[in-house]
């Protein structure tokens, strides 16, 4: 079959309501609120935000320059600019294959806890055991998981400007509202416990937002920054194929360097604010022992918890909350899943419906061996760096902890060495635009970046931290 002419975003805001829709995904929910409380609050959000501007900013404006040069997925894009460099392009398509299908599964698990909410609004099971019963069982969570995937498939069909773009432009908006209104509702909390201690969101607010120094070493330095370096790199979509992919379908006239800084302020923003609006509900209810959650237990067990103490007012929260981590997993789910789909256009020559068809088969598969780990497939396996897991947590691994890290800095060598940065300088300064931190981008790139990357390479395997 012949090569599809190519889909483009129909502007600028399209393209960047798009790129951060994909950056605003689950992470920024349940795990930035969690590092954040756990390394200083407002010194992990200093460290964070100056690696966004240094670190995520080059990771990010190298491969949205990748995709707009070269007009190719992940797959085939770095084999156009180095042939012999062709095997980077399948690692990097590689990871979103990983990522797709547990993660389409984890939006199952929001899909379940939304209709809760919506369906029965004196919802008040919000326990690790109604948690565990729900995964474990065989049969609903691949149901919801199907329900998920099949609207992320239907929106990647409809093609980047009637699927991808219109439904970002739906969706960002919506979720960053939903996202102030818990954040507003989340800092004038209060509670007394059984002990007669009162807290308010107000106080939560303030650990969450000032720098705290106790304690603080080189070496617990040196871990926060290592936590904020980690987070970045997830958050901001970089070496998934997702941003190449996007910078692909970009318009040649658009503004590089202007869309890539509202990126990055608009994914640190709605990182912030999911901070402003989990930590200081989590402390309210639960004093500082509740900001050690994490990961599916924060969302899953934590804060239904925490929305039972809120009464009527917590139904209302708990199902916008669910809504607004419904659009996150949505919007991100739609740029991984283009990602791959991209891919199989570009090499397989497939259109779109062929394509989508393909890749939706095949993650249905690996998604419900993953529904399965939680009941016949169930094992319990020691990753290299320390944790257990199942299924998910092996794929997860592997994608984020592995292949990400590595192919952002073979990315590095890449640009930085073989094909010189102003392989990226020129595509970004075309039609007479300044890149701002051009210099900085020069070292970034060639020296610092790879450093840290292969840091956050090593942390995988049990070392820093």
């Amino acid at each position: 079959m012949e090569k599809q002419d190519r889909s483009t975003f129909t502007g600028t805001l399209g393209f960047v309501l798009a790129a951060a829709g994909s950056a605003v995904g689950l992470g920024n929910i349940w795990r930035f609120p969690y590092l954040a409380a756990k390394d200083g609050g407002g010194l992990f959000l200093v460290i964070y935000l100056v690696l966004a501007l240094t670190f995520g900013f080059t990771l990010l404006i190298t491969e949205v320059a990748i995709g707009r040069k070269t007009k190719q997925s992940p797959l085939t894009a770095y084999g156009k600019i180095k042939k012999k460099w062709r095997g980077l392009g399948i690692i990097a398509c590689l990871v979103p294959v990983l990522i797709l299908p547990y993660y389409c599964v984890i939006g199952g698990w929001v899909v379940q806890y939304f209709g809760l909410y919506l369906t029965n609004p004196q919802f008040r099971e919000g326990t690790d055991v109604y948690f565990s019963n729900f995964i474990s069982s065989s049969v609903n969570p691949i149901l919801t998981m199907l329900l998920f995937l099949l609207v992320t498939a239907y929106l990647v069909y409809r093609g980047v400007d009637k699927g991808i773009e219109k439904t970002s432009r739906i969706l960002m908006p919506l979720l960053f509202i939903f996202i102030l209104i818990i954040a507003g509702y989340s800092l004038f909390l209060s509670y007394t416990d059984d002990s007669g201690v009162t807290r308010t969101g107000l106080q939560g607010f303030l650990i969450y937002l000032i720098p705290n120094f106790q304690g603080i070493t080189v070496g617990r330095f040196f871990e926060i920054l290592v936590d904020a370096m980690g987070q970045l790199f997830f958050s901001l979509s970089v070496a998934m194929g997702i941003m190449i992919t996007y910078g692909s379908y970009m318009k040649e006239d658009s503004n590089l360097n202007k869309s890539i800084n509202q990126i990055e302020i608009f994914d640190t923003l709605i990182a912030f604010l999911a901070g402003v609006m989990i930590i200081p509900a989590v402390y309210v209810f639960s004093g500082y022992e509740g900001l050690e959650s994490s990961g599916p237990g924060l969302i899953f067990i934590a804060l239904p918890q925490i929305f039972v103490h809120m009464g009527f007012f917590g139904s209302v929260l708990g199902f916008l909350f669910f809504a607004t981590v419904l659009f996150a997993a949505l919007t991100s789910s739609i740029s991984i899943m283009e990602a791959i789909v991209s891919s199989f256009m570009d090499e397989f020559h497939l259109n779109r419906n062929r394509a989508v068809i393909t890749v939706t088969v095949i993650t249905i598969i690996m998604a419900t061996i993953v529904c399965m780990g939680y009941n016949i497939l169930n094992f319990e396996l020691t990753l290299p760096n320390g944790t257990t897991g199942q299924i998910l947590d092996l794929m997860d691994y592997i994608s984020n902890s592995v292949l990400m890290p590595l192919v952002a800095i073979l990315t590095c060598i890449l640009i930085g060495w073989l094909a010189k940065p102003d392989y990226v300088i020129s595509e970004v300064e075309k039609d007479s635009v300044v890149m701002g931190r051009k210099t900085l981008y020069k070292i970034m790139i060639k020296y610092v970046a790879p450093v840290l990357l292969i840091i956050l390479f090593l942390k995988a395997f049990g070392l820093f931290g």
